[in-house]
């Protein structure tokens, strides 16, 4: 029974055991249908692939298509330019791509080359941004230390003998001891401020430091018959060369122009005005005095710095004193230049304009100042001062007293001037005349030397009169005192001019104030303001070329005394407009509103 039990017990586990194996059976089953739809699956995607790589390779013959097409196309028309470019360009595009490898590579390329030029644009606004924040701080740090410093400098120039504040008032002329027509502006400008402010102060910047304050204004009384009625304060400047032309054989206007912004700070930190005058034309020390000086602004100007017209003697490549043969020669050269001086005139537009005040000596220098500066307050034409007082005193007579026919020059001896093309006219004009007849004309150049390049200047000036024949027909006076100069001109029949584009010409107006025949170039201030019909009549004559200077000595001399006579007479009758009293009057006009708003500001 024991046995059968057990028989009957393993007969359950045999059972138990077989529904396992069985069990074990279903799921190897399941498991073997599982493998077959997972086999299915990978067939399927064995089936995509070959289909993408069919795809691909007649993708590829597609290309190859294309390729042979646009080889038999290149063969079947004459390759051009763009034609070229194409091929080169985009094939290899289309190359470049065919691998999935090198899109990803290209794409990688691009997104770097993007990350990177974020990445610099991003560094670069920063640099912007800290350089603005240091030229901010640095601007701010000057413009403090510059007025601290400011309070200690010349203390008894601020108040007057009754221990009040005063204004004071700055002018910026590093040649003052010149004696030149920019120099009368000066002093008559300073006369009239001491006629109608007594109690304003004036100083002036100067590199003449081999002179005496005293000295200078001897000079300008013997030179111009100038008195001032009180004391001028001199700030002699040591950085003058840096201005002088001589100094800069290259890039000239630019290297003169630096140099000014150097003699411009030297002055500043040397004083600092309540209203500063620019009368010389050195417009790049203008930012320097507003902006670190806080100083009303103002100028006068004599001539442009840079002017359309020097843009179009480039830009035409015409050989001048300020274009050299060398370069109007290229034109590879004369574009660089006229680049440049584009380049330099919108810089000199940009400082110019800071003014608060421009004044400007005629309509000529009104038109280029306008042009350049685009000025946002108002530009006064004011006709520089003449001493017609004391040259109208100069009896006109038919015949003048004098056994030769004299042509005088009035003017600095500068190359702007042209002083060789009075030498070169003259002599054509006496080439017409017999030996005897030259001995009745005489050629007489009369001027004053800044510095050791004008002195140059005039030696090489003689040496062409030697070169030509005619030094003993020509003499030349330097340095003349007012009293030789008005004698000069009571004795010559002609008076001479040659400077091209003169911004005015003060010397053609004393010219025609002394009585001679003017002869001045056609062009600039002499041909719009001053040698101008009067009364409808004739003041003079215009030239601008040797042939055209030669013939108009011909015509003057052909002229009988009276018909001289009366155009002398008629000229002096013009220059009315051009007199001292008329400029102190516009002058004080403009000054006046800057000198009133210091006042204001000082009081309140």
């Amino acid at each position: 029974m024991l046995h059968n039990r057990s028989v009957a017990g393993w007969g359950n586990d045999r059972m138990l055991h077989n529904q396992s194996v069985a069990g074990w059976v279903n799921d190897r089953m399941l498991h073997n249908r599982t493998v077959a739809g997972w086999v299915n699956d990978r067939m399927l995607h064995n089936q995509s692939v070959a289909g993408w790589v069919n795809d691909r390779m007649l993708h590829n013959r597609s290309v190859a298509g294309w390729v042979n097409d646009r080889t038999l196309h290149n063969r079947s028309s004459p390759p051009t330019l763009e034609s070229r470019s194409s091929s080169i360009i985009q094939i290899p595009l289309t190359l470049k791509i065919t691998k999935p490898a090198e899109v990803c590579s290209y794409l990688l390329a691009t997104r770097l080359f993007e990350l990177f030029l974020s990445e610099m644009l991003t560094s670069l606004i920063c640099i912007c941004v800290i350089f603005i924040i240091v030229v901010a701080i640095a601007t701010t740090f000057l413009r403090y230390w510059i007025q601290r410093r400011s309070a200690f400098q010349l203390p008894h120039i601020r108040k007057t003998k009754a221990g009040e504040v005063t204004p004071v008032i700055g002018f910026f002329h590093p040649y003052c001891n010149a004696g030149g027509g920019g120099e009368r502006v000066l002093w008559v400008a300073i006369r009239s401020i001491q006629k109608r402010y007594p109690n304003v102060n004036c100083v002036v910047y100067t590199g003449d430091t081999d002179a005496t304050g005293p000295q200078i204004l001897e000079r300008a009384r013997q030179r111009f018959n100038i008195t001032l009625k009180s004391h001028v304060q001199f700030v002699f400047l040591k950085r003058r060369r840096w201005v002088e032309a001589v100094k800069y054989p290259m890039f000239t206007l630019l290297g003169q122009s630096l140099g000014s912004i150097l003699l411009g700070w030297e002055a500043l930190q040397a004083f600092v005005p309540d209203v500063y005058i620019d009368t010389m034309g050195y417009a790049f020390t203008i930012p320097l005095f507003k902006y670190f000086g806080r100083c009303k602004v103002c100028c006068y100007v004599h001539y442009p710095t840079i002017s359309t017209d020097m843009l179009e003697k480039v830009s035409s490549r015409t050989e001048a004193f300020n274009n050299a043969s060398f370069i109007s020669q290229s034109r590879l050269l004369s574009t660089v230049k006229l680049q440049y001086y584009k380049a330099f005139a919108y810089l000199y537009g940009v400082a110019g304009k800071r003014c608060h005040a421009v004044m400007v000596n005629s309509t000529w220098t009104y038109g280029h100042i306008q042009q350049l500066w685009q000025p946002s307050g108002h530009t006064h034409i004011l006709f520089p001062p003449c001493d017609t007082s004391e040259f109208t005193k100069i009896y006109l007579r038919e015949q003048i007293d004098s056994p030769t026919m004299n042509i005088v020059s009035i003017a600095q001896f500068r190359p702007e001037k042209d002083h060789a093309l009075q030498i070169d006219s003259f002599h054509h004009f006496m080439l017409k005349k017999s030996e005897k007849e030259r001995s009745k004309y005489k050629l007489v150049l009369v001027g004053s030397c800044r510095n050791g390049g004008d002195n140059e200047l005039v030696e090489g000036l003689k040496q062409q009169c030697d070169t030509l024949g005619i030094a003993e027909y020509v003499e030349f006076k330097l340095n003349v005192s007012f009293q030789e100069l008005k004698e000069l001109m009571a004795t010559s029949v002609v008076g001479l001019h040659t400077m091209w584009n003169e911004h005015f010409g003060i010397g053609v107006v004393e010219l025609m104030a002394a009585g001679t025949v003017v002869l001045a170039h056609n062009s600039g201030g002499p041909k719009l303001d001053i040698v101008v019909n009067y009364n409808d009549q004739a003041t003079g004559f215009l030239a601008e070329d040797v042939q055209s200077y030669s013939h108009a000595l011909d015509t003057i001399f052909s002229l009988t005394a009276r018909e001289r006579l009366d155009i002398r007479k008629n000229a002096r009758e013009s220059i009315s407009r051009f007199s001292e009293e008329e400029f102190e009057h516009g002058f004080l006009e403009v000054i006046e509103p800057l000198i009133t708003n210091i006042q204001m500001r000082r009081t309140s």
